[in-house]
């Protein structure tokens, strides 16, 4: 019942004669029969599956089941076809078919006091949804082919699978007809007809703003049996709405955070993050290359697919310069090739592959984070699982292979794959946790967890953030859970860090005290467990976040005690950020405590006295900021260093006009003219930012006036002296 795939001048009624024969063939209700039907234009797929099961489920009205002869009564409920969308967690079809038998089985008809009645036929089932296998991890796709390989061993257990008493309908597009044939044969040859639709394909569009999530399988408890029955099922009004919707690491892993807070203030900083990657020993072969200037693979490697070869071999040749062991990934694939020609040599080959996965995830952490690094290790990744799904290493590459396309996303140019490569990280991630029983493998399921959350995070930064912090904030406290401070105290530490970065980003969005409370209180679990003698960078570091929370919290509740909080805590990190051993560091937490400075001077319950030493001392430490990250010369900083200019301008100028104090004019011209010098820097640099630029230009005029009442018209002079010429027009209207 196969036809050929051959291009048709006439595609409505080609795929109406097509139509009308997958009809006929599913409404003969014969036994364990297996169609595909293949269509690549997905508008057509959804009508087609529409009009099948409108006609065929329900053929008569109301009554969902037609009696075939006289002596059989009609029932409601029970349909003759069911459609489902595949599972894209577990995309099992034959899984899915018999759970549904097992929640809805036939219903008895015909039983009596005389006679125990008989079943009604079994329904036939057609699955709808393959074609965002595509979007799908490769793992999720080999899992789908998987399931379909054991289809044979399935037909010969019909006791177990009820589903072989009826019809099944598997609608795939051609890329998918093609996949089965290759990579599926025990099922292809179970086929019983292939219906082929014309029609041009449908794009896969992605929706940058709102990811999708994995549907899982509902365990329904419905009352009515009929509801089950359209709860479970899809409906035709379903089907017709879906056609319109159509590196170098440090030791933990810690993410960067880049969101501004009021006035260049930043959120809490931790380091670049690595993954925790599972190390397993890979034993080098001494090799020699020192006669070799380029090297290419053998010309014949048939079984090893070419994407790969060609990855090793750009690995290889970019190597060779270094006197790197470059011939070691070259044997690798050799062995492949070589247990490739083994029918029974799969959990050898997986085992080679994971080798070669992780020779180079071995490089990965040892800083050499390249794209082709990272897709050889990937891709090679892929493999082991495909040639063993079975195998207890499963869940630690699973994992790996998030964590890698984690790194695709920090490595450059990652603007526009950047979300992608995250969403299929948390996927990976998300398999290998169900895969994990966390009473027997703790440590592997808080390591997953952990890096789950991190990835969230990332995830953040690019669509609905509330909810990926949320999300972050559950997997660190699920990791927690299973890592404790008696067992890793420094893994520990680090997921404690981890979630109170999460909890402070999560408190930008909502519930802002309950958040940052709870950020604190991580902070300082962390900060328990890492000595100052020992790791004076990270307990810099986590002061520093302490001190970011409480300043945050202070805009909330207690200003003045969470402020001071903030200070110490800030002047703590300074001790161990310093400008010898981490400039951007220390540079960063001077911002810092120049902003809580000028928060807490300008307190109404502040007094004058400690006004006036509270903004000096924001002036010294906003200099200590600006100097330090003007020494560094263009390397990129954590906080914006033209509003850093700003708020020293504006600091200079507060001192200036307070009339309390009994500065002489000298040291008031001295705070006016550091005031308009810095409002003049932040000027210029603000000069893309038109919002930024004209705030800043109103700060300029205001010490122009200043300069007037404080010190009369030979001050004012003395301002505009310093203005760039073609800024003068307008100051003057303005004065």
């Amino acid at each position: 019942m196969s036809v050929n795939d051959t291009a048709h001048t006439n595609n409505s009624a080609w795929n109406r004669q097509v139509y009308h024969r997958l009809k006929l063939a599913l409404s003969l209700r014969l036994r364990r029969q297996i169609f595909l039907a293949v269509c690549d234009d997905l508008n057509l797929r959804n009508q087609v599956a529409a009009r099948l099961h409108s006609t065929l489920a329900y053929p008569v009205g109301q009554v969902l089941y037609q009696p075939t002869d006289w002596q059989e009564s009609s029932t409601p409920a029970y349909p003759r076809l069911v459609t489902l969308r595949l599972n894209l967690s577990d995309p099992n079809p034959i899984a899915q078919i018999n759970q549904w038998l097992t929640n809805y089985p036939p219903p008895i008809v015909g039983a009596s006091k005389d006679s125990p009645g008989r079943s009604l036929p079994i329904p036939a089932f057609q699955i709808v949804g393959v074609e965002q296998l595509t979007r799908q991890p490769v793992a999720v796709q080999r899992l789908f082919l998987h399931y379909l390989r054991l289809t044979e061993q399935h037909l010969s257990l019909q006791e177990s699978n009820r589903f072989l008493e009826s019809s099944l309908l598997l609608w795939v597009p051609r890329p998918w007809l093609h996949a089965i044939q290759q990579s599926a044969p025990q099922f292809w040859r179970c086929r019983t007809g292939v219906f082929m639709f014309a029609g041009e394909p449908t794009p896969t569009t992605q929706n940058q703003t709102s990811p999708e999530r994995l549907s899982s399988s509902r365990s329904l408890d419905l009352v009515s049996f009929e509801d089950a029955i359209v709860e479970e099922s899809v409906t035709q009004r379903e089907i017709a709405q879906a056609a319109d919707n159509n590196l170098n690491f440090p030791e933990d892993f810690d993410f960067q955070t880049e969101t501004p807070v009021s006035r260049g203030h930043k959120p809490p900083e931790v380091p670049q993050p690595k993954s925790e990657l599972f190390i397993a020993a890979t034993p080098k072969e001494e090799t020699d290359t020192s006669s070799q200037s380029d090297i290419s693979l053998p010309p014949s490697l048939p079984h090893v697919s070419k994407e790969l070869s060609e990855l090793v071999l750009a690995t290889i040749n970019n190597e060779i310069a270094e006197e790197d062991d470059s011939l070691q990934p070259q044997q690798m694939l050799l062995e492949i090739e070589e247990l490739h020609s083994r029918p029974e040599a799969n959990e050898e080959l997986a085992a080679a592959y994971h080798r070669l996965g992780n020779l180079y995830r071995i490089r990965i952490e040892q800083g050499q984070s390249t794209l082709e690094n990272l897709m050889v290790a990937i891709v090679a990744y892929q493999e082991a699982i495909t040639h063993d799904e079975t195998s207890p290493q499963v869940p630690d590459i699973l994992n790996d292979l998030g964590t890698l396309y984690w790194m695709l996303y920090r490595t450059p140019p990652n603007s526009e794959e950047g979300q992608a490569y995250i969403e299929q990280g948390i996927k990976f991630y998300q398999l290998a946790l169900n895969m994990i029983a966390p009473q027997t493998h703790p440590d592997t399921y808080a390591r997953v967890q952990n890096n789950l959350g991190t990835a969230y995070g990332d995830l953040a930064r690019f669509s609905n953030p509330s909810e990926s912090w949320l999300q972050a904030v559950s997997a660190y406290s699920e990791a927690l859970r299973y890592r404790t401070a008696e067992m890793e105290p420094l893994k520990y530490a680090a997921c404690q860090n981890n979630l109170g970065t999460a909890y402070w980003h999560l408190a930008q969005y909502n519930q802002p005290v309950v958040h940052l409370k709870k950020a604190i209180a991580s902070y300082n679990e962390a900060l328990a467990l890492y000595s100052s003698d020992n790791e004076p960078l990270k307990y810099g570091m986590i002061q520093n976040n302490i001190g970011t929370a409480n300043w945050n919290l202070a805009q909330y509740e207690n200003p003045a005690e969470n402020l001071q909080q903030a200070i110490a805590a800030y002047n703590e990190a300074l001790k161990y950020r310093t400008p010898a051993n981490v400039p951007t560091a220390a540079a960063a937490t001077q911002n810092n405590l120049g902003t809580a400075y000028w928060h807490l001077a300008n307190l109404s319950q502040t007094t004058r006295d400690a006004r006036h030493k509270f903004l000096k001392l924001c002036i010294t430490a906003y200099e200590e900021a600006l100097a330090l990250a003007h020494s560094l010369n263009g390397v990129p900083l954590s906080f914006d260093i033209f509003a850093t200019h700003n708020n020293l301008g504006l600091a200079h100028y507060q001192l200036a006009i307070d009339q309390y104090f009994t500065d002489d004019k000298a040291i008031r011209s001295q705070h006016l003219e550091a005031a308009l010098d810095n409002h003049l820097q932040a000027l210029n640099g603000f000069s893309k930012q038109p919002e930024a630029y004209q705030t800043t230009f109103n700060y300029v005029v205001k010490t122009v006036r200043a300069f007037h009442n404080e010190l009369g018209i030979q001050g004012q002079n003395l301002a505009l002296s310093k203005v760039p010429g073609q800024l003068l027009p307008e100051i003057l209207s303005k004065l």
